[in-house]
């Protein structure tokens, strides 16, 4: 493995390490290793049952960090010494030289592409290798999967409701569940379409265009403009030439502090100038005060960009400041002041856009915070991990739950995409069938619905799953794209997805087939395992 470009990469999150887990891997661990079996072949499959926010798409994220996860999967002494004192003593020493002896050597992973549009019951994981390790490796990998796809899919809904050409920032630092929900957020968001993030470090680590201005407390800071030290901007009193301009709009009213705050903000940023308007009163003196403030500055040659509006009506004070910066574009001959930018928070949702949509606004861009990072809609995505073959014989999990009932066996998926370019359904396989063609006529049926049959008859073929990792030939099997990369497959795929799957209400259910061929082999396996009953 030391061949490889990634040989030495490690998760972003030093927590994550092969101890972020459950005991209950470890135990099963031992037992396996106890009876000899822990080096058995094993196949498991990493997949959802149900698709978050009611409704009916998931974007996949984060297989980077599995990658890395399981290229660094490596029991420290420290960490087994940990493990030996809470295991009960009778744990024979030789399962403590075992863990210190794992890596993922033995394992293999094929994986749908990151950013991948899934849909339920599709692996998103195929996990093969020997049955000790591909054990331990559950817990992480669910963690590391899970809340990634589950925030890239809330962004992406919330791109899809603020509608076309708006810009959106994620803003939740401060709300979320701790650092590594933060970081996480900033990046799934930003993979899955938004523009930017407030968050500095997530910039840093993953390239992120950060974005922000001042907040409330900046404002209140300044009691006057008195509290404006330095007033030259390129050898011109600024605050004067302000004052000047407030004259002319005839706001001399306007809060003096609030008007001070931005003259300060504006000395120090005079090219990237956006002001929070809302601290006192934002259509009587924010408003005025910004534009007094962006007028001095264009006559010295910047270009202002714009207000932040933070409480109140949105849709309302959105109107009305396109109002006055439309009548400030007329009055003083600045047409370029009518499309001032508009940046508009305040725990935003989707319903809160779907309003917004409704009334009418002005609004250019949304800074999205709690609602985006908490994924407060739906907390979790559900995610699971099932054995579904052990020693090439196929395993199938029961249920009286039909929705709980595993497909068996190593599978492979493949996207059928009809002569429009549109998606038809996904079609799962055995992997031992030959693969299907472009412009052959095929069998799809439901998983458990004998009726619910259909013939398709694919202008293309996607093949879903790709080797990702071989841990006997160099590990990482792939050149990972880049987040802007990531960012243009995930617009590519819901540009192409039908608009009916892709709509937040009532969306359609996109169709997830199997041929004939698994069909078969797994009620076949299901009337096995299943006793028939003795009826009196």
């Amino acid at each position: 493995m030391s061949s490889s470009p990634y040989a030495n990469s490690a998760p972003t999150n030093a927590l994550v390490t092969p101890l972020l887990t459950d005991l209950y891997q470890i135990t099963m661990a031992y037992a396996y290793w106890k009876v000899g079996r822990h080096t058995e072949e094993a196949t498991f499959d990493l997949f959802f049952r149900k698709n978050p926010f009611k409704g009916e798409f998931t974007v996949f994220a984060g297989l980077e960090e599995v990658l890395f996860f399981v290229n660094a999967f490596k029991f420290t002494k420290s960490d087994v010494d940990y493990i030996r004192d809470v295991l009960p003593p009778s744990t024979e020493p030789g399962f403590f030289d075992w863990l210190l002896s794992l890596d993922c050597s033995n394992v293999k992973i094929y994986a749908l592409k990151e950013g991948t549009i899934a849909f339920p019951r599709i692996p998103v994981l195929r996990i093969e290798g020997h049955l000790g390790i591909t054990q331990l490796l559950e817990t992480g990998l669910l963690n590391l999967l899970n809340y990634a796809s589950l925030v890239a899919t809330n962004a992406t809904r919330f791109i899809k409701a603020a509608g076309k050409d708006k810009i959106l920032f994620e803003f939740g630092l401060r709300r979320a569940q701790g650092p590594d929900g933060g970081i996480s957020a900033s990046r799934y968001s930003y993979m899955a379409g938004f523009h930017g993030t407030s968050n500095v470090l997530a910039g840093k680590l993953f390239g992120i265009p950060i974005k922000g201005t001042h907040a409330h407390a900046f404002v209140q800071a300044h009691r006057s403009l008195d509290d404006v030290k330095q007033t030259m901007l390129d050898g011109v009193d600024f605050k004067a030439l302000t004052l000047k301009y407030r004259a002319k709009m005839q706001a001399e009213n306007t809060n003096d502090g609030e008007l001070a705050a931005f003259i300060s903000y504006a000395l120090a940023f005079p090219q990237a100038f956006l002001a929070l308007v809302d601290t006192y009163e934002t259509l009587s003196s924010g408003i005025p005060n910004f534009l007094a403030v962006a007028l001095a500055l264009h006559e010295l040659g910047y270009k202002p960009n714009g207000i932040r509006l933070d409480s109140g009506d949105l849709a309302y004070l959105s109107k009305e400041a396109r109002r006055q910066f439309t009548e400030a574009a007329n009055t003083f001959g600045i047409p370029e002041f009518a499309k001032l930018t508009i940046v508009a928070s305040n725990d935003i949702n989707e319903a809160v856009l779907n309003s917004l949509n409704e009334q009418g606004h002005e609004i250019d861009s949304f800074g999205i915070g709690t609602h985006l990072v908490t994924c407060q809609a739906q907390p979790a995505l559900g995610m699971v991990y099932k054995l579904v073959e052990i020693s090439g014989q196929a395993r199938i999990k029961l249920s009286q739950e039909p929705s709980k009932v595993t497909i068996p066996g190593r599978k492979q998926a493949f996207r059928l995409v009809g002569a429009n370019g549109s998606p038809i359904l996904d079609l799962m396989m055995r992997c031992e069938e030959p693969n299907p063609s472009p412009n052959h006529r095929l069998l799809c049926r439901h998983a458990f619905d004998e009726m619910v049959r259909a013939y398709v008859t694919p202008s293309k073929v996607i093949p879903l799953h790709h080797l990702v990792w071989d841990g006997k030939n160099g590990g990482i099997q792939m050149t990972l794209p880049s987040m802007q990369e990531i960012r243009q497959y995930v617009a590519n795929q819901i540009h192409v997805m039908r608009s009916d799957v892709m709509r937040p209400l009532n969306a359609t259910p996109y169709k997830v087939s199997v041929s004939p061929d698994l069909y078969e082999f797994m009620h076949q396996l299901w009337a096995e395992e299943f006793p028939v009953r003795e009826l009196n």
